[in-house]
């Protein structure tokens, strides 16, 4: 049976060429970077040389990268850490309806300590308007913080208008970049941004590493204190092989970004047309504003997308109904419920995540199986009319 993984969003397999750097530190590098002999020395070289190659992939100063477990402990390191530092200025924080549940669930954490957040809504592309940023703004508010790609249906956020807009009341601005990380350019003067949170499994590093970026003089308290590791603001021995691995991903994200992206984007299309072609009753989620070039949401009316979802899977192709850190819910998407998707599609919505290992002919096997499996699960529902 022919295996198509279709689910880079969730996660990304490791290259072989960054699995061979890790592994090649885990072997002979092994010293901790804080140390003063040689061991320690060769150790800060790699560490800094990785910090050096994530920083060309954002446009940024070196020393305004700072590495961690990952995107979820960068967003609550940004979004707590900022409450903390600014809390004599302001308790008021501005979000979207459509974030990740790591920056989602921090949000309702600092409500419970007495800050204040407000949910800006997205239209029915699951764009937020900027307009609706800047109404929501106070004297009170001390944090902007909107994805730059959702990972459920790929679209773009107007980051450079809303940094623009909360700037003009000396708000600061970050950026969950974790899905846009590595697939399309990135420049955090461009986008305008404070703050940038990014992840290694993303872009074919391995789990565990990530980081984020902090523009110079920001304000921002630590979520973990000892050694006093990444300049004081991340401690705890630093993961070397890890973080050498992610500097190799970047270096191969930089090389040929454009390229790949635009692959994948051929690729897209060709299932979706192909999608709507030879299946009825279809919404491409977001399809009328600009996306990652990756992925596609297709909500299917009248059907489970956990049954699509399942007999997808018992025919080798790896999907998802949406992000899987919600993979354990029952509830309908919350990305796809702020857009407004009707009813009859909401719980039939599949996610699409093309990547590196992504051919024409996996895309073509998908079309080949998909739309009988879709007639079959629709052949169960008495909900369905043809």
């Amino acid at each position: 049976m022919r295996q198509v993984y279709l689910d880079h969003n969730a996660t990304t397999p490791v290259l072989p060429e960054v699995l061979e750097v890790m592994l090649h530190h885990y072997r002979d590098d092994f010293g901790n970077p804080s140390s003063v002999h040689r061991y320690g020395r060769q150790a800060r070289v790699v560490v800094d040389e990785a910090r050096d190659r994530v920083a060309q992939l954002l446009g940024a100063p070196a020393s305004c990268v700072f590495f961690s477990s990952g995107g979820t402990e960068a967003n609550n390191t940004i979004l707590k850490g900022v409450a903390a530092a600014l809390k004599d200025r302001g308790r008021h924080l501005v979000t979207s309806q459509i974030e990740h549940p790591c920056v989602l669930d921090t949000c309702a954490y600092l409500a419970q300590q007495g800050y204040r957040i407000t949910y800006v809504p997205v239209d029915a592309q699951g764009v937020v308007d900027p307009e609706a940023v800047r109404a929501a703004l106070t004297d009170e508010t001390i944090l902007v913080s909107i994805m730059h790609a959702n990972n459920e249906v790929g679209t773009l956020q107007p980051l450079a208008d809303i940094a623009r807009l909360a700037h003009e009341r000396g708000v600061l601005v970050h950026t969950d970049a974790v899905q846009s990380f590595g697939k399309i350019p990135l420049h955090v003067d461009a986008l305008g941004v404070d703050f940038l949170s990014f992840s290694g499994h993303k872009v074919y590093a391995p789990k565990g590493i990530g980081g984020w970026y902090a523009r110079p003089r920001t304000l921002l308290h630590p979520l973990l204190h000892g050694g006093h590791q990444e300049r004081g603001m991340r401690s705890g021995t630093e993961n070397v092989a890890a973080i050498a691995a992610l500097g190799k991903a970047c270096e191969i994200a930089l090389g040929d970004m454009l390229q790949e992206g635009e692959r994948q984007h051929q690729l897209r299309q060709v299932l979706e047309h192909g999608i709507g072609e030879q299946i009825p009753a279809v919404r491409i989620q977001g399809e009328g504003a600009a996306r990652l070039p990756n992925t596609t949401n297709v909500a299917f009316a009248h059907v489970e997308g956990e049954t699509l979802l399942m007999s997808l899977d018992l025919q080798g192709v790896g999907i998802s109904t949406g992000s899987a850190c919600s993979s354990g819910s029952l509830e309908p998407s919350h990305v796809l419920r702020a857009m407004g998707v009707p009813e009859a599609y909401l719980q039939g919505a599949l996610r699409f995540s093309l990547g590196r290992t992504t051919s024409m002919a996996d895309v073509e096997y998908v079309l080949a199986i998909l739309p009988g499996i879709v007639a079959r699960a629709r052949a169960l529902s008495s909900a369905f009319a043809p």
